[in-house]
């Protein structure tokens, strides 16, 4: 089937390419991502993030720079198709979830919706169960980093242990943080120590 085979081309171009970026954008061009379910990735281009945090605006462009950057870390993760996929849908959830309050664009809630979103989208293409709940659940748990930082009451330190592994959530969320446009060398660092003080939490 047409799916099969988008997905099979999307799986090896994660897997694979140095720049998934550039594969993605050509899979959009040709039409391959305009059936379902993969027209959910296209449409995160019209979903508009708040500029001053995403510099680099929509949430499909800010989801091809974490694919990219994924891409260089990947050999770091316990499971390099999963993260991968789980790059590609961190942030999927933006779709039901992107509001505007008080002139300000949000997404609260967009990681717990994120991972029903995700599981929905991946139990279209695969029956690997495990895969599908393993991608879910890291796309459920990549905000806890940033929930750390900021010492808020979304931080469930027990809860996601029990469903993943830290380090996965933190090499995830480095690549999300890092997906953000042009950054500094010095904002980099600050990002990478984040990260650090996240996984020393654990340890």
């Amino acid at each position: 089937m047409v799916y099969k085979n988008t997905f099979n081309e999307l799986n090896k171009i994660l897997l694979e390419s140095m720049k998934p970026s550039e594969d993605i954008k050509r899979l959009i061009r040709e039409g391959k991502l305009d059936i379902e379910p993969f027209k959910l990735i296209k449409k995160l281009e019209n979903i508009e993030q708040n500029k001053k945090y995403h510099p680099e605006g929509s949430v499909l462009n800010h989801v091809l720079l974490v694919v990219d950057n994924a891409s260089k870390y990947k050999d770091h993760s316990e499971n390099k198709e999963v993260f991968m996929w789980a790059a590609l849908l961190h942030d999927i959830g933006k779709l039901t979830t992107t509001r505007i309050r008080k002139n300000r664009i949000t997404s609260y809630n967009h990681d717990i919706e994120g991972e029903k979103i995700a599981f929905k989208f991946l139990d279209a293409l695969t029956d690997d169960k495990d895969f599908k709940l393993k991608v879910s659940k890291l796309v459920r748990w990549h905000m806890q980093p940033l929930f750390f930082d900021k010492n808020l009451p979304f931080f469930e330190p027990q809860n996601m242990l029990s469903e993943v592994d830290y380090k996965e959530v933190a090499l995830l969320s480095l690549c999300d943080r890092l997906g953000r446009g042009e950054m500094e060398i010095s904002k980099i660092e600050e990002e990478e120590n984040r990260i650090k003080n996240f996984k020393d939490y654990f340890k």
